[in-house]
């Protein structure tokens, strides 16, 4: 399945899988994602969509906590970001 995702989300969708690199399945996705080649079988896409479902849960719980308000605009921009890449992800699955 061919996923299109715009610039900042693949950087962000990169950043997310260098994080969690030395796990082959992270690691051939992250390698597919640093070629611009998302056409992704359903293994990979349900990994990607629960990557960042996990990392949406994760944040929303890091803005809740943040008191700064220059902190937490950024950790907002972040989270709007991610959703927008989950979406994608998400509306790939189901088309899959």
């Amino acid at each position: 399945m061919q996923l299109h995702l715009e610039t900042d989300e693949l950087k962000l969708l990169a950043n997310l899988l260098l994080q969690r690199s030395g796990t082959s399945a992270y690691d051939d996705v992250l390698e597919m994602v640093m070629a611009h080649d998302l056409r992704f079988d359903s293994g990979q896409l349900e990994l990607v969509a629960n990557l960042l479902a996990a990392e949406k849960r994760s944040l929303k719980e890091e803005v809740a906590r943040t008191e700064g308000a220059t902190l937490k605009t950024d950790l907002q921009r972040k989270l709007a970001l991610l959703e927008r890449a989950l979406e994608r992800v998400d509306e790939a699955c189901v088309m899959f």
